[in-house]
């Protein structure tokens, strides 16, 4: 999963917020993709598009039938800060988002996940390790989960996807080297039999 900060609820004049960073820059995540490892990191202004243009939602569990919050409507607040994106959340006055509340100020619930596309990234290996460089997302939902298993949202799903896509092409790379290298070596050889037969 990617790097998260404390949840937490804040009393202000309208009641109480949960606020938080939803994701933390610059610091890698937890080793993702099982048997095809790899780590990701998520780069300063990733979200500072998104931000400005799209409709997002705070929902519970990445569950939209437990809408806390929405930017468009003012009740979902999103910015990027020094630590990451920061989000405060004015849910709305029903037993569920209270119980919620109640769960969090318990420490039951302590952490958030979001849901995003990734629209710029970079591959590359760093130590052996294949490793993700998020750039730019398109951003959808910031979530207090219970359970942040980010291998197991669709996000994980597509971020094997574009993982496995990487692998492909590191692998078409190289089989194109390989062959390269091999045409180059049988060439030369062939040069070295003709320079051989014209010597006799």
């Amino acid at each position: 999963m990617l790097p998260m900060a404390e949840l937490r609820i804040a009393d202000s004049d309208g009641g109480s917020v949960i606020e938080g960073h939803a994701a933390v820059f610059d610091s890698w995540s937890e080793t993702l993709g099982g048997i095809f490892p790899f780590k990701e990191i998520v780069r300063k202004g990733a979200f500072n598009e998104s931000i400005g243009k799209d409709d997002i939602r705070a929902l519970f569990n990445h569950d939209p039938n437990y809408v806390l919050g929405r930017n468009r409507a003012g009740t979902l607040e999103l910015v990027e800060d020094e630590v990451g994106l920061r989000v405060r959340i004015t849910p709305p006055d029903t037993s569920w988002a209270r119980d919620l509340q109640a769960s969090i100020r318990r420490g039951d619930i302590t952490q958030m996940s979001i849901g995003f596309i990734v629209e710029e990234d970079k591959w590359s290996t760093e130590n052996g390790m294949d490793t993700r460089e998020i750039r730019k997302v398109q951003l959808f939902d910031v979530s207090p989960v219970t359970f942040p298993a980010y291998t197991a949202t669709d996000v994980g799903v597509r971020a094997m996807e574009e993982y496995n896509g990487y692998k492909a092409e590191q692998r078409s790379k190289a089989e194109a080297e390989e062959k390269t290298a091999e045409k180059a070596k049988q060439q030369a050889k062939l040069k070295g039999l003709q320079t051989k037969f014209k010597n006799y």
